[in-house]
């Protein structure tokens, strides 16, 4: 009995638990899948010009990267490194982001930078998702230089020198940072514990300054993705946070005295001209008498 009332009272949270998991991957399907199919069906190849413009860039590159010379003209163009100036490296980041990372095969990867930038593509629009790809890029390039400069220690932030001179290239961090910007604004738990789960589970296991660069690309995601849709309340807040002016009285300069200015003579009022009357006097009667008033009409 005590065996089957604790399976009565599990059967009503397990009920509402798969109700609750079928509501979320139906939900993540038609937000991660089916809209941008909608998307791409109506607006055609010409929104996937960023996935195609991505795929063959790599590809370019590598095949350009197979020869001495041309290797030499990626590492010029596009290679990246902590021990660069910053103004080289901020130069030559947009580049690197086509450049193959060394350690990671190039074939394998084409498929995942092909589906995350057609998936931000038909979603965000071109513009957004070559700010978030750049902007996760960049976060993930700065803040390994920020750690290379403090030194290994503090409770296992820093690197060590030795990490400033490895070629930090390849759109990995992009990819990851697209994945995870979208399931934060798509509401995708699969999607997010696929990308920002496995990161974390690679920066554990191989701890080098691309699993680093991972990890900060996903947490930069995240922020941008909690602040998608919030542009009108931080311009209200930061207004709020700007001290307010008050008018305070403004000082008023001293007037110069003014010159006497002489007396003017007095206007002549203008003559108005003498018009007649409206009304003709009556005229005086022949006979007048003294003392008495001439009766009208109507008295007679």
């Amino acid at each position: 009995m005590t065996a089957e009332r604790h399976l009565d009272r599990l059967r009503p949270a397990a009920a509402r638990l798969a109700r609750f998991t079928g509501r979320t991957l139906r939900g993540e399907w038609h937000a991660i899948v089916v809209d941008p199919v909608r998307q791409l069906a109506r607006r055609g190849l010409s929104g996937l010009l960023l996935a195609f413009v991505a795929a063959f860039g790599v590809i370019f590159f590598h095949d350009i990267a197979q020869h001495p010379t041309g290797a030499m003209w990626v590492t010029r163009l596009g290679g990246v490194k902590a021990d660069l100036p910053l103004w080289l490296s901020l130069l030559r980041t947009p580049v690197s982001l086509y450049v193959p990372a060394l350690d990671l095969p190039v074939w394998a990867g084409i498929t995942q930078l092909f589906l995350a930038f057609a998936l931000a593509e038909l979603t965000l629009g071109r513009s957004r998702t070559l700010a978030i790809a750049y902007a996760t890029t960049l976060a993930g390039t700065l803040v390994a230089r920020l750690m290379i400069a403090i030194g290994p220690g503090w409770s296992g932030l820093g690197l060590p020198a030795a990490c400033g001179q490895v070629l930090d290239t390849g759109p990995s961090a992009a990819v990851v940072g697209l994945f995870t910007y979208l399931s934060v604004i798509r509401r995708a738990p699969v999607v997010f514990t696929l990308t920002g789960g496995s990161m974390v589970w690679e920066s554990i296991a191989v701890p080098n300054l691309a699993g680093r660069e991972h990890l900060i690309a996903v947490g930069s995601a995240v922020v941008l993705g909690l602040l998608h849709g919030r542009r009108a309340r931080l311009r209200a807040l930061g207004r709020s946070l700007l001290p307010t002016r008050t008018p305070g009285p403004s000082p008023t300069a001293p007037t110069a005295p003014t010159a006497p200015t002489a007396p003017t003579a007095p206007k002549a009022s203008p003559v108005l001209p003498v018009t007649a009357s409206a009304t003709v006097p009556a005229p005086a009667s022949p006979h007048p008498t003294s003392g008495r008033t001439p009766m009208t009409s109507l008295e007679r």
